[in-house]
């Protein structure tokens, strides 16, 4: 794949549903159930097809056992980042909820996913999986209740405690089932036949549509303004202090440069529409969660990802 047809995708399948599905949002159609009923199809059947088909043909070793920690370390990183930066921010404790999990909750598997199969392919798109399955795993035990720990202390309540079993039998976690299965084919040795593998890349396109297009859906630009420039320095955290520790932490464990480019993209993902989810559902500060989406979103889509793309490429 050339440099152009690489940018061709990032305009096809990164900027342009975000524009329609904005476009849908002011003309009101069509509904909210739509747009949520494409993300779960999105998340519950073609991510899963996806990690049982790239896992199927993805050659394992013990250098990969490093990207789910990666994975974790996503989070960490930035969440401690912001942690130690809230306080002189903000005053109420729903604006340093939002805050710490706008910087700890990355869009590593719409944008960081699709990112890395424009720059490597099936391969990278499989890498990327590798490392958001721990995750999705993290963010359920621990981003969910942090949400939820913000929104009680602000009306100083008792924290309600999650079922483990719960989180981890959640639905959310399909796409780990796929790459379990996809991991069991390869290593049972079944070959996988050609006319599946000219599934992916269709695949990979309609994953990208099914969960762009809702989140231009999602985006509200009434009543965030003022948290522009709040969110400013979450840009020092995202697109500087993650990717450079996680690419020097990857580098002492792993010498392939594909897997090691691919951290690199993904350590530098925007806010994830995930993160305005969680915030919305522990009545948190919504407005300074979509003012985050949206600026790292815009600029890791308009200037940062093509930047790193044609660097990558040379």
């Amino acid at each position: 794949m050339d440099l152009g047809t690489k940018m061709l995708y990032i305009l096809m399948d990164l900027i342009l549903p975000l524009i329609l599905g904005y476009a849908c949002r002011k003309m009101k159609k069509p509904g909210e159930q739509f747009f949520q009923r494409l993300m779960e199809f999105n998340m519950f059947l073609v991510y899963p097809v996806l990690a049982v088909l790239t896992f199927w043909v993805l050659s394992l070793n013990y250098s990969f056992l490093w990207l789910p920690i990666a994975g974790i370390l996503m989070s960490v990183v930035p969440g401690i980042a912001a942690y130690w930066r809230v306080p002189a921010k903000f005053t109420r404790e729903i604006d340093q909820g939002t805050y710490i999990l706008c910087a700890m909750m990355s869009n590593t598997t719409t944008l960081g996913g699709l990112c890395a199969f424009i720059v490597y392919g099936e391969v990278g798109y499989a890498y990327m999986q590798m490392v958001t399955m721990s995750q999705n795993v993290f963010w359920f035990l621990f981003c969910f209740p942090l949400g939820q720990y913000y929104y009680q202390k602000s009306r100083q309540g008792r924290l309600v405690k999650q079922s483990l079993r719960d989180i981890i039998l959640h639905r959310n976690q399909l796409p780990v089932v796929g790459m379990i299965i996809g991991a069991a084919l390869h290593l049972s040795g079944v070959v996988r036949p050609g006319v599946v593998g000219a599934l992916v890349d269709p695949l990979v396109h309609m994953s990208a549509w099914t969960a762009l297009l809702p989140i231009g859906h999602s985006i509200n630009f009434t009543g965030m303004r003022q948290y522009y420039r709040a969110t400013l320095d979450q840009f020092a955290i995202k697109f500087f202090l993650t990717p450079v520790i996680l690419y020097f932490l990857s580098s002492l464990v792993i010498d392939d440069h594909v897997v090691l480019n691919t951290v690199l993209v993904l350590a530098m993902a925007p806010t994830a529409i995930l993160a305005v989810v969680v915030v919305k559902i522990n009545r948190l500060n919504i407005h300074l969660a979509m003012a985050s989406f949206v600026l790292t979103t815009t600029i890791f889509v308009g200037v940062l990802f093509p930047l790193v793309l044609f660097f990558l490429s040379r």
